[in-house]
């Protein structure tokens, strides 16, 4: 896991001890480090304006960009939602099993 700074992430070594994950933290100021997250917030602003704060969305509206981005086909995994490479993963991993 790639973050920033942000005090979310104080008990980073519990979070990477629950998930056996390394977590990584970009310096101040270098959004170049972390470029899923600058992206990925670039395409929630699309939907929730940078200078209005999200206490003014509604859970369901915020759900609804959620899922809307969720199923967004992305080209780097050749324009495959998130959810359909999973399943074509998990398609592959289950023929191979029951081929074995």
């Amino acid at each position: 896991i790639t973050t920033d700074n942000g005090s979310e992430f104080a008990l980073h070594k519990e979070i990477a001890k629950a998930l056996n994950v390394d977590i990584y933290f970009a310096h101040p100021y270098c959004s170049w480090e972390k470029g899923c997250i600058e992206n990925t917030n670039k395409l929630i602003r699309q939907y929730i304006k940078k200078k209005v704060a999200f206490n003014n969305y509604s859970t369901e509206e915020v759900l609804r960009v959620q899922k809307h981005l969720n199923n967004r086909p992305r080209k780097k995994l050749n324009f495959l939602t998130r959810g359909q490479l999973f399943y074509q993963k998990l398609d592959e991993t289950n023929s191979v099993a029951f081929d074995s």
